[in-house]
């Protein structure tokens, strides 16, 4: 089933629907902190979790690759895991196109399978809501451009915990577009002044491979639509129709014959992202994909953190 967010979720101030939620909202709150409670699990391998509080959308998958590729120019033999979710297969894909990635039902079980297999650290997509194993170091994933909707916790708002839970993690990722950068930092700060804050922005690889003189229709079933469109706009494609579908959107192949027809209709050139091509059933030559980067504003200081301080290695 693909599912959009709730429009009432990103609004800057909670609605009549948000709070009509908000005895379910409670209830999610008082499961997750029983979870808090569950039996820890002491693992042998060092970990690495990059996970969100803001659901879908907020680069995670992207740090988890980017962090990899710096362990791996320090010749630290780390890989991946993730719990299998049958309706993620576009990261599950993604991931191991990058990298060594476990992929299990349990994390647990991907993590005991690396440490047999001798790797050195282990990088968790997603699992901070995981209470159940004793992670080294933790990763909040926000996008800038949603930040933290109307504030307030599934399913009154797009928050798997409560913002003040920022006071037990370590570090806090923010990409996107910089505008409103500074302002965030001090609402994070405000929670955990102690909190280490890397900041990264997306960047299209394979921009060349596009006539930018052509008009585009540009389609994605992701976190963020928002901020593919800015992305390729700000590198020079000209974007004159826009369609967004549910995070992880499986196409059938009406979807895509619609969208061709739209294309051929206006003479559109198609562009979606990497992730949503690895969801196509058959590749399509009419469609092309924007290859993205994870560029990180100081990756001395994300290296210095997870290797020189001591925390990791």
């Amino acid at each position: 089933m693909n599912l959009k967010k709730p429009k009432f979720w990103d609004y800057k101030r909670p609605n009549i629907f948000a709070y009509l939620l908000s005895p379910i909202a409670l209830l999610v709150q008082l499961l997750g902190s029983l979870k808090i409670k569950s039996k820890i699990t002491k693992l042998n391998i060092k970990t690495i979790c990059v996970g969100n509080i803001y659901i879908g959308g907020t680069g995670k998958t992207s740090l988890t690759i980017k962090i990899n590729e710096i362990l791996n120019k320090k010749n630290i033999k780390s890989c991946f895991i993730k719990k299998f979710y049958k309706n993620q297969i576009d990261e599950q894909k993604l991931l191991k196109s990058r990298g060594k990635l476990f992929l299990f039902p349990k994390r647990l079980d991907a993590i005991n399978q690396a440490e047999k297999e001798n790797y050195e650290i282990a990088i968790l997509d997603d699992g901070l809501q995981d209470k159940t194993l004793n992670i080294d170091v933790s990763f909040v994933c926000f996008n800038n451009l949603n930040w933290i909707g109307n504030g307030l916790t599934i399913p009154s708002g797009p928050l798997r915990e409560n913002l003040n839970n920022l006071k037990k993690y370590q570090h806090v990722f923010l990409n996107g577009n910089h505008e409103n950068i500074e302002e965030l930092k001090k609402q994070i700060l405000k929670v955990n002044s102690r909190i280490e804050i890397h900041i990264g922005e997306y960047k299209p690889v394979n921009i060349n491979d596009f006539d930018i003189n052509k008009k585009y229709l540009a389609f994605s079933g992701i976190g963020n639509h928002k901020t593919f469109i800015s992305m390729i706009k700000n590198h020079g494609l000209m974007i004159c129709k826009d369609i967004e579908f549910p995070d992880h959107y499986v196409y059938t192949d009406k979807d895509i014959n619609e969208i061709i027809k739209i294309s051929e209709e206006f003479n559109y050139e198609i562009v979606t992202t990497e992730k949503d091509y690895l969801r196509f059933k058959i590749s399509n030559d009419k469609i092309k994909f924007i290859k993205s980067d994870l560029h990180i504003l100081d990756e001395e200081k994300l290296i210095n953190t997870i290797i020189k301080k001591n925390e990791i290695y």
